[in-house]
């Protein structure tokens, strides 16, 4: 016992030097340290005890490891859930790391629909509980809206949440349990990531193979364990921007429908492709929920989504919306479903399309010179690093320049985390997204000659 207390003493001892070491910037971000065998050696540890010396200097965030490359001192300046949580910006901090896009008008346009909506039908309507899915005539004007996307369902399989986010987490605690395994693209929408780690699913990655997921991986995996499920954005992927072709969703439909996995589409982006192949809830309609909102083509504060789920499926959704918020804000829902009708949606989402552009096109002018992926009609745009480069320092370099963006390591879900920027490019304004662009250009360089 004594002898396993003082080689607990020793090992908890290196790991609080070299976390005060990196804290006091004695061993500045981006170092690398030594191999695993190398810190046994000279701290006189077994190999598994300095193994485990690094995963808790990892744990804490000081570290990250690298298969083939090594360990590396992290820039401990980027706040923690940087790139995932979403706290207030500074006022002189330009946010390239979350989207809220918006066009000059919109709050006037908010303006006269809550008069018109005090001016018109049943206000006292809206006091009162809702049906927790929406009323049928809203849930019909989302079955028409949808029309619009390629899919044709009955207002009977619509269900309307808070938002595209809340539509996902309904989706999964109704139809997945945890430890189930849901297979994901190896770099994927961040807040799916979230809640499979809340729900305690399994995310199970795959490669890219060109511009879409690697399907002889999938049924690889398929092949080898009991997949649930697959999480896809095949229609203006997040953080990607590819559009998936026509006979690959024909051969993902294949291999759900060989293996029973259920298939959650999240077309939260999808308005800004233009005529894109059907959405695989059209192909496989029997084992697909379909989730989507309006918070990219119109407000990020309106919390307007909707789900296109099989009928049978439809109950335990809406028993999940019951026990997490009962119903959708009825007021915000009824302008909504106005915006709707009257064609105000799909109005904005013809001017963001050509917005979204217009910002991509100052992107790849910006950043000339920098290899970068992304859709020519996509709000956000991926930039990948220099081999040399830790995407780590350049997002703390940039935040010291006022401006914020995202790292890969929020959408990674492989063990391997490339170094990678995802610029969201739709919340600030042309000039100041081009002058943030410039900097991010700057700093690119900078450490790339470095």
């Amino acid at each position: 016992m004594h002898t396993i207390g003082m080689a607990f003493s020793r090992y908890k001892s290196v790991v609080d030097a070299l976390a005060a070491d990196i804290r006091a910037g004695r061993l500045p971000s981006g170092a690398r340290l030594p191999t695993h065998r190398q810190l046994a050696a000279s701290e006189g540890l077994a190999l598994v005890t300095a193994t485990r010396v690094y995963a808790e200097l990892e744990a804490m965030g000081l570290v990250s490891g690298e298969r083939g490359r090594g360990t590396f001192v992290r820039d401990t300046a980027l706040p923690p859930g940087h790139g995932i949580d979403q706290p207030a910006a500074a006022p002189d901090t330009v946010d390239l790391s979350f989207n809220y896009p918006a066009l000059p008008g919109q709050a006037d346009m908010l303006r006269r629909a809550l008069r018109e909506l005090a001016s018109s039908g049943d206000l006292s309507a809206l006091l009162r509980y809702q049906p927790h899915r929406g009323r049928p005539h809203e849930r019909a004007t989302v079955a028409r809206h949808l029309k619009q996307r390629g899919l044709r369902i009955g207002a009977d399989q619509v269900l309307i949440v808070n938002g595209a986010q809340h539509g996902l987490a309904a989706t999964a605690m109704a139809l997945l349990k945890p430890g189930d395994v849901v297979a994901v693209d190896a770099l994927t929408y961040a807040g799916f990531k979230v809640l499979a780690r809340t729900l305690r699913l399994e995310l199970a990655p795959l490669p890219a193979a060109g511009h879409a997921t690697d399907l002889d991986a999938l049924a690889q995996l398929c092949a080898n364990r009991r997949v649930r499920a697959v999480y896809t954005i095949p229609t203006l992927h997040n953080p990607l921007g590819w559009v998936t072709p026509a006979d690959h969703r024909a051969r993902l439909v294949q291999i759900a429908r060989r293996h029973g996995l259920l298939i959650l589409e999240d077309a939260a982006y999808a308005f800004l492709a233009e005529r894109p192949p059907p959405p695989l809830a059209a192909l496989a309609p029997e084992t697909t929920v379909y989730v989507s909102g309006l918070s990219k083509s119109v407000a990020t504060g309106l919390r307007f989504g909707f789900i296109a789920a099989p009928t049978s499926w439809v109950p335990a959704i809406e028993r999940t919306i019951r026990a997490t918020t009962w119903n959708t804000p009825a007021v915000m829902t009824a302008i909504a479903c106005r915006w709707l009708d009257d064609g105000t949606v799909t109005r904005l989402e013809t001017q963001k399309r050509n917005d979204a552009r217009t910002r991509q096109s100052i992107a790849r002018d910006a950043l000339a010179g920098l290899p970068h992926i992304g859709h020519p009609a996509s709000y956000f745009l991926w930039l990948p690093l220099p081999e040399e480069v830790r995407a780590d320092q350049i997002t703390a370099a940039l935040l010291r320049e006022h401006v914020s963006v995202s790292t890969a390591e929020p959408f990674a879900t492989a063990a391997h985390v490339p170094h990678a920027l995802r610029l969201a490019l739709g919340s600030t304004d042309l000039d100041t997204l081009r002058r943030a662009l410039d900097k991010v250009k700057r700093v690119v360089d900078d450490y790339t000659d470095r």
